[in-house]
């Protein structure tokens, strides 16, 4: 094991025989060449129909700028969470410059003050080469993703893909706020008055940093004033989902592959086909079938959060730089790991002392901006919509994948790293450091369980939540496990020949067992298939009840300003999604929001408190002739209703099993 706690960064050669002159030449003539570039590159990219080429040109600025990591990789993940990080950040200011989130002003911005950053650093530059170790986590990560995007490339129209977005409900709510958003120009939570007519007001001040981001992204691969909208708009949207989780699991990779340090390349390869049987034979996949983007982006900015306290970079201002920006992605986007990932800084803080006091200025900036723009979607989440009222739903059967997960992972990880721990002793504290991030995450876990219970309900929703991160922590922690099988050795054939049937028999094990193929599902009292499973294999060319009564209302009864359309359905629960899929996709959510939440799903009670609660004319779809016969009792029976109700009748069979 190397016995360095973190990188070296590259020293930059000085150049000998430039005058004092020269040296002030050299960054004004650099500045008044590259700063005019800045803004000359998006105009010109906008004007060739290419702002697209905008997010990949400021992420290979960034990555150019950063000294931290060996590799490519290392250099290109680290920018993006960056990038990811600061842009949410960002996001108070498109709320009230002038103009939103537009390709060019951004682009031009971020490319100026990179140029700055680089004059007042004297940075020039420089990315390092691919390397081997490289491969392992991007060939992890597209074969993953290449099997989990199977659904949204078998959807190939309308109906497939509202049936996609129907498995979750939450998709539904996700996809309205990168709508608002996208018009809006920023967060809605800065000006809630301004779309108190375009959003349902439970998202007004939900954390909505993973939907700036796709609304910026998605602005600039689509010209202005032709972006999608509605169904048009739901491929694009799957995709992003799709992308996120690729993003998560290629920073799960990579945390797994650094946590170890230096590996032989079988016990890489080993490491990967592990880490990714895990994902997929967890809960992980889950969040793509139930529509969980935050989370999942949230612990990506976690995962990688845990991997720089436990192999920080060598440059301190550069390692603070990436735990601030982390920890606002945090914050803006699930700030229900905000209080661990906090103390996890902590602890590298502590680690650091030294090193920290003798930086002192650049702890000061850092740590009060980070300080003052951390937790602002956390204070009004509690204090202006009352979000701890979340902590006491449950979720049923649920918790005991997460036991599993918890007790079966932790009594081969904790072992493992307690025996890495004791025998590089201070030689490489990334071990003792990864027990400390555990325990961190583990505590969290229980505070949850703790206040559901003193809040009046049980370890449920966000107890399970809460249980993913820990999951993710000990699927990294792995490596631990992995370090510990024997490697080939040369001129060793007996050697040799043991490692690779023990490589063969860990990988088969861990497949077979954990994997995609749900065996170990067996011992629980829940269905065989994984999340995985049912995500990848969901048949989109047999959609449900849902996403036909939605398309089919879409196609029939268009918006019309002053109605509000309802959808009365054979069930009070199938009608409820339908009725947000059908507002979802006209973008009047607002508009319905009083006729589809906060009611009991007991029949004839909700479609008549549906009908008083509802201000203006109504539109009442129904879709089967007991739905048609209940709302004309009610309205015979509520003659006041009658003058501001019209009934269409739409009757929609059953589809198949």
């Amino acid at each position: 094991m190397p016995t360095q706690q973190s990188e070296k960064a590259p020293a930059l050669p000085a150049s000998p025989t430039a005058s004092p002159a020269a040296w002030r030449r050299r960054p004004l003539l650099t500045a008044l060449a590259a700063l005019p570039a800045a803004w000359l590159l998006p105009l010109a990219a906008t004007a060739v129909d290419a702002r697209w080429t905008m997010p990949p040109a400021v992420l290979l600025a960034t990555a150019s700028l950063l000294r931290g990591g060996r590799t490519l990789l290392d250099r290109l993940l680290l920018a993006t969470l960056l990038l990811a990080g600061l842009t949410t950040a960002a996001g108070l200011l498109f709320a009230v410059w002038p103009w939103g989130m537009a390709p060019v002003p951004v682009a031009g911005t971020a490319l100026t003050v990179l140029i700055l950053i680089a004059l007042a650093t004297g940075r020039h530059p420089t990315l390092p080469r691919p390397g081997r170790d490289d491969l392992f986590p991007v060939l992890g990560t597209a074969a993953l993703v290449g099997y989990l995007a199977q659904p949204v490339l078998r959807a190939d129209d309308p109906l497939g893909r509202l049936t996609i977005l129907s498995r979750g409900e939450d998709y539904f709510r996700h996809f309205s706020l990168v709508d608002v958003i996208g018009r809006h120009g920023g967060y809605v939570f800065l000006d809630p008055d301004a779309v108190r007519e375009q959003l349902l007001s439970l998202l007004v001040h939900y954390p909505q940093g993973w939907h700036l981001l796709v609304a910026l992204l998605d602005g600039h691969l689509t010209p202005p004033g032709v972006a999608p909208a509605g169904p048009g708009a739901v491929q694009p949207f799957l995709w992003w989902n799709v992308a996120t989780f690729g993003v998560f699991v290629l920073t799960l990779l990579w945390a797994a592959h650094r946590l170890p340090g230096p590996l032989h390349p079988l016990s890489r390869s080993v490491l990967t086909v592990v880490v990714c049987a895990l994902v997929l034979g967890s809960q992980m996949p889950r969040m793509l079938l139930s529509g969980y983007p935050t989370e999942t982006l949230g612990l990506t900015l976690t995962i990688a959060l845990a991997a720089l306290v436990a192999r920080p970079v060598a440059a301190l201002r550069e390692h603070l730089l990436l735990l601030g920006a982390l920890l606002v992605g945090i914050g803006y986007t699930y700030y229900l790991f905000l209080p661990a990932a906090a103390v996890m800084v902590l602890g590298a803080l502590l680690a650091r002392r030294r090193e920290v006091l003798r930086a002192r200025r650049a702890v000061l900036a850092i740590g009060t901006a980070t300080a003052v723009l951390t937790p602002v979607p956390i204070l009004l989440g509690v204090f202006r919509a009352n979000q701890t009222e979340a902590l006491t739903a449950t979720v049923g059967p649920d918790l005991t994948e997460t036991w599993l997960a918890l007790g079966g992972l932790g009594a081969l990880v904790v072992p493992a790293l307690l025996v890495h721990a004791v025998r590089s002793g201070r030689d490489d504290p990334a071990w003792r450091r990864w027990l400390f991030i555990l325990l961190v995450s583990l505590a969290l876990v229980l505070g949850i369980g703790q206040a559901s219970v003193s809040l009046g309900g049980e370890p449920g929703y966000y107890f399970n939540k809460a249980g993913h991160l820990t999951t993710v922590l000990l699927i990294a922690g792995t490596a631990a496990v992995v370090r510990l099988l024997p490697i080939p050795r040369r001129n060793r054939p007996l050697r040799t020949a043991t490692a690779g049937l023990t490589a063969v028999a860990v990988v088969a094990a861990t497949v077979l067992l954990v994997g995609v193929t749900g065996w170990h599902r067996s011992l629980l009292v829940v269905d065989n298939p994984t999340w995985a499973q049912r995500w990848a294999h969901q048949q989109v060319d047999q959609p449900t009840r849902v996403p036909v009564v939605c398309d089919r209302a879409l196609r029939r009864y268009p918006p019309v300003d002053g109605v509000t359309t309802l959808i009365l359905d054979r069930s009070p629960y199938r009608a409820y999604l339908a009725n947000i899929c059908v507002a979802t996709m006209q973008g009047t959510t607002a508009q319905t929001e009083a006729g589809i939440y906060h009611m009991a799903f007991v029949e004839p009670e909700r479609t008549s408190q549906m009908l008083q609660r509802t201000l203006g004319d109504i539109r009442l779809v129904v879709t089967t002739d007991g739905a048609q016969v209940r709302v004309n009792r009610l309205l015979r029976d509520a003659p006041e209703l009658r003058d501001r109700a019209t009934v269409e009748v739409m009757l929609v069979d059953e589809p198949p099993a």
